[in-house]
């Protein structure tokens, strides 16, 4: 294995590198069984870039790791080494796309190098096989490791993004910290009892977002609320209710016009949690906050406001390091605190992570922001969407696992060439499976809602069971969009099924077998196997 720590002087502007102890640094290597730490020290004031391990393994034929993508909308799967699919790289779409939709600023496009014979993942590495390794971040609080595969000379390298990272004359800096061993299964319980979640209960519950979107007013929320059943847990408004997205202190008086606070009340005397959706971090171009605090957004390194891409009127990352910008976010969740809601989607949380600045790395940027926003709910229970899933750890109690269901299997033919977070019912199938690993350790995973409904769909009836079938095997929340009053009695029946499912089912794995996942499960006291035809969508009995 071959270290190199990527630096730059303070004030200076070339980039230095080193494997060993210079007249800068003093590089300190530790090892603690499988945990293996790098440590500097500076004897000048530096800014870290990069760390670099080369050579740390070399892949055999046939074996099968995962790529663990950036947030928790970025595509998640597991590949077999030598199989010719390449990671889609958004920056080879014309740059007028790029300029007009910003569809590189989702994930990790604008910083990762993307490599035609390289595949890379976060935070999470593993290989099951016959030269089997096990290895995770310990340092994720203060730095993201990379793990990328070379399919050419057959080799990993582990990154730590450090980059921005400010490090005085005398001060120490953890540039990795890892878990690192030959063996899976002690490795998976190593990583069971190093990371576990915050207590919460599974979520059966409801979410205005997928069949009105932003279309829903107050009729609309006061129907789906009325056919729900004592089943349900939470009812959850999502977007819509507020005028522009950043104005969260101005309800749409039009679409509400009583506001919200008679919707919860109506909601806990069902016996309910009250959830409402918000994307703190970020406001549209259309709303007061945006045209009047300007000085209140992040720039970039160049000194342009810093896009998070193109929803509603396009929008903008809020500078979190700002005291007038805190105080607004907390303003703004109070106001929800008081209206009395339980649980809060907080959603578009990259952003945190957009134009690292003050001398600090995409992963202390977010591990701060994040903590904020616990700091501020306290013990109201939290679902991240659109965040670093290890960032999320002791922070969130719920995180998003995959991007956005469409209501057809695959969306838009076009946006197949777009960017890795997008809406896809295929792609957020695979990651509730292959990110199922987090599941009641780093969080609770939530792998977005079922649809059952006859209209404002086009997925198949296969399909739409495939969809309850793994949300409900795989996940630990459960939601859906659909007014079930509409539900026939075949739709009830499969749903009482799922339901089973979802509370009772255990020791779930899955294996992967080229274009098809085998999953395999246990319910009262009977093994069941099942086969997932990602390509389809379709789930068979195995």
């Amino acid at each position: 294995m071959v270290l190199d720590i990527e630096y730059q002087i303070k004030g200076q502007t070339p980039y230095l590198h080193t494997r060993q102890d210079n007249e800068d640094m003093e590089v300190i290597i530790r090892e603690e069984g499988n945990r293996h730490i790098v440590t500097i020290k500076a004897k000048k004031d530096l800014i870290l870039t990069r760390g670099k391990i080369d050579d740390v393994h070399e892949f055999a034929d046939d074996d099968i790791f995962p790529t663990n993508g950036y947030q928790s909308w970025t595509d998640t799967t597991e590949r077999k080494f030598g199989d010719k699919s390449r990671e889609r790289n958004v920056k080879k779409l014309p740059k007028f796309l790029l300029n007009m939709f910003g569809f590189d600023k989702y994930g990790d496009a604008t910083f990762y190098p993307y490599k035609p014979d390289t595949l890379h993942g976060y935070n999470i590495f593993y290989i099951k096989g016959d030269k089997q390794l096990f290895s995770y971040n310990y340092n994720f609080t203060k730095a993201y490791v990379v793990y990328e595969i070379n399919n050419k000379t057959r080799k990993l390298a582990i990154l730590s993004d450090v980059y921005g990272q400010i490090v005085n004359r005398g001060e120490e800096a953890v540039i990795y910290d890892l878990y690192y061993g030959d063996n899976y299964d002690e490795g998976y319980a190593s990583f069971c009892r190093d990371f576990q979640s915050r207590q919460a209960e599974k979520i059966f519950g409801y979410t205005s977002w997928y069949n009105y979107y932003q279309n829903i007013n107050e009729e609309i929320i006061l129907r789906d609320l009325d056919a729900l059943d004592s089943r349900f847990n939470l009812f959850q408004i999502d977007d819509g209710y507020e005028t522009f997205v950043g104005d969260w202190l101005d309800v749409d008086c039009k679409k509400f016009p009583h506001g919200l606070k008679p919707i919860v009340e109506k909601i806990h005397k069902k016996g309910y949690l009250a959830g409402i959706w918000l994307a703190p971090f970020v406001a549209e171009t259309k709303s007061k906050i945006f045209q009047e605090h300007q000085d209140w957004f992040k720039l970039t390194e160049d000194g342009q406001l810093a896009k998070c891409g193109s929803n509603w009127s396009g929008f903008y990352a809020l500078d979190l390091d700002k005291k007038e910008v805190q105080e607004y976010i907390k303003k703004c969740l109070q106001y929800y605190l008081d209206l009395g809601f339980d649980f809060f989607k907080l959603d578009f949380l990259y952003a945190s992570m957009i134009a690292p600045t003050y001398g600090k790395s995409r992963a202390m940027m977010s591990d701060q922001s994040y903590q904020m926003l616990r700091d501020i709910l306290k013990d109201k229970l939290i679902l991240g969407c659109g965040a670093n899933c290890f960032s999320s750890y002791q922070k969130f109690d719920y995180l998003r696992v995959g991007p956005d269901v469409s209501l057809i299997f695959d969306d838009v033919w076009y946006m197949k060439f777009m960017h890795r977070e997008r809406v896809s019912t295929k792609v957020t199938l695979q990651n509730t499976i292959y990110r199922s690993i987090f599941n009641n350790r780093l969080f609770l995973n939530d792998p977005d809602v079922f649809l059952l409904r006859k209209d404002n769909i086009r997925l198949n009836e296969k399909q739409k069971e495939s969809l309850l079938t793994i949300n409900a095997l795989f996940g630990s929340v459960l939601m859906t969009s659909d007014n079930i009053a509409t539900y026939d009695e075949k739709t009830k029946k499969m749903l009482e099924e799922k339901l089973n499912l979802f509370y009772s089912a255990n020791n779930v794995s899955f294996v992967k077998n080229k274009h098809y996942i085998d999953i395999f499960y246990n319910l009262h006291g009977q093994r069941h196997e099942m086969r997932y035809n990602t390509k389809k969508g379709t789930l068979s009995n195995g």
